[in-house]
């Protein structure tokens, strides 16, 4: 099948990697601008990208696609099917109607639940137990179109966002190779608008910990935002940023320090039960065990963590 496919992530790239193994005819590949990354803000191109180079698959990458030439260009490439897997820009409706097959999408929810930027994540941080991909027909709205396949998973108890995503990308890839193959049979189903909700973008001020929630609640948050943009709290004024916790039983203040041992490490009251922190790292210092943190850092008991919310 003539494929356009849209896709910017590391996400998208098993999808785009399974496109081309299964022989489809990927024309081009579309992606967002390269971007400045990391301290010295190196321009870096996208990772769709990199993969698209490697195959020698012509690369565009348009600010918008609302304008006439940029559609125009696309609809001269002629594409049976476009393949928009985690592209990061809307498709207006002039988009949506070139490709005689429609534009299908692989959203890592199991829609309607999860409509929006960062599905994976908050399936973690809501405490579901199960998580997944759905292929669909992309409409005007945001991830509303009718529903082809689902691949469903369990959440695993201790799973972070990371692990999840890395496990829904390959899930997802599968699917849409299954998708293409089985389109013809396939019969669409609408969504259920009622039991929809919005995964909203990531941000660092949800990253601070609010120890009145139960250690559920906050072991959740902590798993669902690793490895971005990492729970924290702050410990003698200074931030303290939670990679890992285990909840366990104890009670006391919120923020409140039950145990600090070198050898068991912290353990903090939540609003209900208590998390005993496993990875931390203080600002300016490196990540590592509460017990080897504790080994060169004074923790007394009742030392209280954060600002609890009463």
């Amino acid at each position: 099948m003539r494929i356009v496919f849209m896709g910017t992530p590391d996400f998208a790239v098993p999808s785009l990697q399974a496109l081309i193994a299964a022989g489809h005819e990927v024309c081009a590949v579309y992606t967002q601008p390269d971007k400045p990354q990391g301290r010295k803000q190196i321009l870096t191109p996208p990772p769709v990208k990199t993969l698209a180079m490697e195959h020698n698959i012509p690369v565009f990458q348009p600010q918008t696609l609302k304008n006439e030439d940029e559609q125009a260009q696309l609809r001269a490439l002629a594409p049976e099917v476009i393949i928009v897997v985690a592209y990061g820009k809307l498709l207006p409706k002039a988009v949506l109607d070139i490709p005689p097959r429609g534009c299908i999408n692989v959203h890592g929810s199991l829609l309607p639940r999860w409509r929006g930027a960062a599905p994976i994540q908050w399936s973690v941080i809501a405490g579901d137990q199960k998580a997944g991909v759905t292929t669909m027909l992309m409409a005007e709205g945001l991830d509303t179109g009718d529903m082809l396949l689902k691949y469903e998973t369990e959440v695993g108890a201790r799973e972070t966002a990371g692990e999840l995503f890395d496990r829904l990308a390959q899930a997802g890839a599968e699917l849409l190779v299954r998708t293409l193959v089985e389109l013809d049979s396939i019969t669409p189903t609408p969504q259920e608008d009622s039991q929809s909700c919005y995964a909203h973008m990531l941000d660092k001020a949800m990253a601070v910990i609010d120890w009145s929630k139960s250690a559920h609640e906050i072991d959740c948050l902590i798993r669902g935002l690793n490895p971005w943009p990492i729970a924290l709290t702050t410990l003698h004024g200074a931030r303290l940023k939670i990679y890992a916790a285990q909840p366990v039983d104890g009670a006391g203040k919120p923020g409140e320090v039950l145990v600090s041992d070198a050898k068991k490490g912290l353990v903090v009251a939540c609003g209900a039960g208590a998390l005993a922190l496993e990875e931390i790292q203080l600002v300016g210092g490196k990540r590592m065990k509460s017990a080897d943190f504790l080994r060169g850092h004074a923790v007394e008991k009742a030392t209280v963590l954060g600002e609890s919310k009463e």
